[in-house]
């Protein structure tokens, strides 16, 4: 069970939208590289490592998160993610390497989704994946090509490819 700190923004990913997006992921993420940008509770990171990812990096912003995220990788000897305290668009600016698989899932009514959509094509391998959850429906995008979506009471999530 991951523990977390009660702070302003913190929303887990429900459940049933989980199970939804690692059914849309094929379950098996063995070998991806995982990146869980925002990532609050660090659930979807984590449940990446226990399905097969070969490394999850976790970038949070908060300290007392990250503190928490360090005491859940510790409890669940996830030694394959890296946890980072950083701002997000900072962290993208700064990193290179592909990632398989993005997980963005950013506090809302902060512009956030705006911010970051147009740079995170750039951050993915030629065959992957971003997961993003928002406050509204994301449409089709210059960079982003609209797969698969969903909500559940107030989260719209959705499944993009880059084009």
């Amino acid at each position: 069970m991951l523990r977390f700190p009660d702070a302003e923004g913190l929303r887990p990913t429900p459940d049933r939208v989980r199970q939804t997006l690692f059914n849309w992921l094929g379950q098996d993420l063995t070998g991806l590289r995982c990146l869980d940008l925002f990532a609050g509770t660090g659930v979807l990171g984590f449940e990446s490592l226990s399905r097969g990812a070969r490394e999850v990096v976790l970038v949070e912003n908060k300290r007392e998160v990250v503190a928490a995220l360090k005491a859940n990788q510790q409890a669940l000897q996830a030694d394959n993610a890296h946890i980072v305290q950083a701002d997000a668009l900072q962290f993208l600016a700064s990193h290179q390497l592909p990632f398989d698989v993005i997980f963005c899932d950013p506090p809302y009514h902060q512009a956030w989704m705006e911010k970051c959509l147009p740079v995170l094509a750039a951050h993915l391998s030629p065959d992957g994946l971003l997961y993003a959850e928002a406050e509204v429906a994301l449409q089709d995008t210059a960079q982003f090509e609209l797969i698969k979506q969903g909500r559940a009471g107030h989260v719209f999530y959705h499944l993009l490819k880059p084009r």
